[in-house]
């Protein structure tokens, strides 16, 4: 199988490729990327996209891919609304609609949030945003769809924290994870879960945290 990944320097994004590498299942994982990940397997084609992610100019990478992972993402409030915008929505929507006419029949597969708002009224940015990019893909016509939706992801690998609320949150973890056991996914389940649905396949186009720790 022919994989696309976006996010492979990421969190869940870098979980993902590591399984692609070792998955004989998977023959070629295109990395459509930032910044170079440092991993050695003649699998893997990274492909260095500018500030734009102008998907023109990697057209032809894009035919025949079986599932696509897009973990491309960021936090709120890391960046301006106008960049979480493009990141959010422009970025995914705009290689959507390359790979429909592309790759047809790819299973794609989004990192979402939970709160994602399909009713798109929300006035929360990110739950406005998580919410149209999920209705805008889902609308096109892909072999399949499935949106991922987790709560508060535990990096299973020590990271430099994001900010102060994440930095919190780790470190109450344990308590939050045993007291509310529904609201917590560890990164590894997470990203071994969007893996094996890209590869299988899955009855439900939207999986909540519920549904990813039920896996």
């Amino acid at each position: 199988m022919k994989v696309l990944i976006t996010g492979s320097t990421g969190m869940i994004g870098g979980a993902i490729t590591d399984l692609c590498i070792a998955s004989e299942k998977i023959t070629s994982i295109i990395s459509l990327t930032r910044r170079g990940s440092e991993r050695n397997s003649e699998k893997l084609t990274e492909l260095f996209m500018g500030s734009k992610w102008d998907y023109k100019e990697v057209e032809e990478y894009l035919s025949d891919i079986d599932i696509v992972y897009y973990c491309l993402g960021v936090y709120t409030g890391s960046v301006n609304e106008e960049m979480f915008i493009k990141l959010t929505l422009d970025f995914p929507l705009e290689l959507a609609e390359v790979l429909i006419s592309k790759s047809p029949n790819c299973r794609f597969c989004l990192l979402s949030g939970q709160g994602a708002d399909r009713t798109e009224e929300s006035q929360v940015l990110f739950a406005k945003y998580k919410g149209m990019i999920e209705n805008k893909i889902s609308a096109l016509g892909f072999k399949s769809f499935h949106s991922f939706r987790p709560a508060y992801i535990y990096p299973v690998n020590k990271r430099k924290e994001p900010n102060i609320a994440y930095s919190f949150f780790r470190l109450i973890y344990p308590i939050v994870s045993r007291l509310l056991p529904n609201k917590t996914v560890k990164s590894t389940r997470l990203a071994n879960t969007i893996f094996e649905v890209g590869i299988n396949g899955h009855e439900k186009e939207v999986l909540e945290n519920i549904d990813i720790l039920r896996y």
